[in-house]
């Protein structure tokens, strides 16, 4: 477990990530990090929660209008 503690930036509040920590989620400065809330409180991640099932939905309408994009595409 990592200790962060809150610090002032400007106007508003904000933690500073470790090194290691932003090495195990792969995330570098500019990058999005994503607070999810779960039944233990929050976790942060650089993964969209919703991505998977948006992934899943486009591969099953390329599969169903698979002719449809291939002529859209020529």
């Amino acid at each position: 477990m990592l200790k962060v503690k809150i610090t002032t930036v400007g106007n508003s509040m904000g933690i500073l990530l470790p090194k290691e920590a932003l090495k195990k989620m792969k995330a570098s400065k500019g990058d999005t990090l994503y607070l999810v809330e779960n039944q233990d409180g929050y976790s942060l991640t650089p993964y969209q929660q919703d991505f998977e099932s948006q992934v899943e939905a486009a591969e099953d309408i390329m599969k169903r209008y698979k002719n449809t994009l291939r002529e859209l595409a020529k």
